[in-house]
């Protein structure tokens, strides 16, 4: 979301409001957890305002399962990302147990990083979870406007 009201890379301003578009014209759903609700929470107040008037159509609201922690915990004890990354952890496992179709972020150190998406991956495979996406709102758009 913060890659809407970012002045110093309008490219990616222009990607994330295709992105949002495409949300609020239902041609997208989004899973909304308790962990993403607490970002927002705490994110300056016109994001706030942002994600308050997402239509409620279109987001599948999820609570932060046990199965999830757990999961999240794996990638740690796995060595795929740090203990500060357990954020990020929490919404791959969320959207892996969900079964989303993707994780959509900005966040290319820890999320969208070719090296870390396998590994996020074999953690799941493992586990006995299916193969997740990890996309930025860009690559997302540019599968989703190819499958249209």
């Amino acid at each position: 979301m913060s890659g809407m009201f970012d002045d110093h890379m309008p490219e990616r301003v222009a990607h994330t409001e295709r992105f949002w578009q495409a949300v609020i014209d239902g041609k997208i759903k989004i899973i909304a957890s308790d962990v993403l609700k607490g970002e927002v929470d705490d994110a300056p107040e016109h994001v706030q305002i942002f994600f308050e008037n997402l239509p409620e159509s279109h987001i599948e609201r999820i609570v932060l399962s046990e199965e999830a922690k757990e999961l999240a915990e794996q990638y740690i004890d796995k060595n795929v990302i740090g203990k500060s990354s357990l954020t990020d952890c929490r919404h791959i496992a969320i959207a892996t147990i969900t079964k989303a179709d993707a994780v959509v972020s900005w966040n290319c150190d820890d999320m969208v990083n070719p090296n870390r998406i396998p590994k996020y991956n074999d953690v799941n495979k493992q586990q006995g979870y299916q193969k997740i996406e990890i996309l930025t709102p860009n690559q997302l758009m540019e599968v989703h406007h190819a499958e249209t």
